[in-house]
């Protein structure tokens, strides 16, 4: 498939998206259609063709940026609804039970922000989330995760985040993954307004002790690591 052909679904895509509010969606959907449409005008001669492209070309530009700063406006921190603080060694706190309640049918897009996906019970933590995600947010269609590369494997990490991406899409969900190197805080963004911040993310649970432990599955019986959660309300919804 030409670049050009591929510029225009991404895009028309991406307005859809748009249009239903999909806005973390259409984000990614406009910036990959713009990537391919560059490269595509890239290889065009005819300079008034070549015009005309960059023109259009700067028109999804500025909805870029619009919808970039549309989401700038809801990571926003509101109001404080939810305070837990967690002590160490403290259990009876699995995912449904701190935040499940906050992840309903209203919730179509997700947005995580999480440093460190690279050693295996990171991995098991965040698939942990998604099931939650898929039980609890019957509608969601859209998963971003922003994350730091594994420096040791970032190849297997890719791989991981396929198998993670593949599973997802036969449940109509999109899986993204976006690298940032830089990326400190913890952060979880639903799109129905409410934003979640852990103090350790999502890897706050201790390992089970033995292994074969009541634990190893249900992280209710998991001990926890010291760490405080807040839940936050943006009203900014709507927009």
């Amino acid at each position: 498939m030409s670049d050009a052909i591929q510029a225009k679904e991404l895009l028309i895509r991406a307005v859809e998206c748009d249009q239903l509010g999909r806005i973390l969606e259409a984000q990614t959907l406009y910036q990959d259609g713009i990537e391919k449409l560059m490269s595509f005008v890239s290889g065009e001669k005819d300079e008034a063709k070549r015009k005309s492209y960059y023109k259009r070309i700067n028109e999804y530009v500025e909805r870029a940026e619009a919808i970039k700063a549309r989401i700038n406006g809801k990571l926003m921190l509101g109001q404080v609804v939810r305070h837990i603080s967690i002590e160490e060694d403290d259990f009876g706190y699995d995912y449904d039970q701190l935040f499940g309640t906050y992840m309903n049918e209203k919730t179509v897009e997700i947005l995580i922000e999480e440093p460190y996906v690279t050693l295996n019970y990171q991995y098991q933590n965040l698939v942990r989330f998604l099931e939650l995600a898929a039980t609890n947010c019957s509608n969601l269609k859209y998963f971003r995760l922003v994350t730091k590369e594994d420096p040791k494997d970032i190849e297997q990490q890719k791989t991981n985040f396929g198998q993670i991406r593949s599973d997802l899409k036969n449940r109509n969900i999109t899986f993204c993954v976006k690298y940032e190197d830089t990326l400190h805080d913890r952060k979880i963004y639903l799109s129905n307004g409410f934003i979640i911040k852990i103090g350790r993310g999502l890897h706050f649970y201790k390992a089970s002790n033995p292994m074969y432990s009541i634990g190893l599955v249900n992280y209710k019986f998991r001990r926890c690591l010291q760490t405080d959660v807040d839940i936050w309300r943006n009203d900014n919804t709507s927009s």
